[in-house]
């Protein structure tokens, strides 16, 4: 089990609110359709189907993260529990 010391200005809800609302106007740009179309897992490389792709924050938003192109990318439902509010790098010194 990990625990996380989270900066309360990241994690405060009008600026968590905004940052959804970015990601939702993202979910409907044409970038994040064609990254969606490849079918394919940021994290396992697994080919699911653009259908079972979710908008995966690489830097969580309430650790700091933001709703931009540079920080979100395609992840399996599986991939992005697991993730939760770790970071790629934080996965990869467990």
């Amino acid at each position: 089990m990990s625990y996380f010391v989270l900066d309360p200005a990241h994690t405060d809800p009008k600026r968590l609110r905004k940052e959804r609302e970015k990601a939702q106007r993202l979910k409907k740009s044409n970038w994040w359709r064609a990254l969606k179309q490849k079918g394919k897992c940021e994290y396992c490389g697994e080919v699911v189907g653009s259908d079972q792709l979710t908008l995966d924050h690489r830097i969580p938003l309430a650790r700091g993260g933001t709703s931009s192109p540079g920080n979100c990318v395609p992840s399996c439902h599986g991939c992005n529990q697991k993730k939760g509010l770790h970071t790629p790098v934080d996965l990869l010194l467990k």
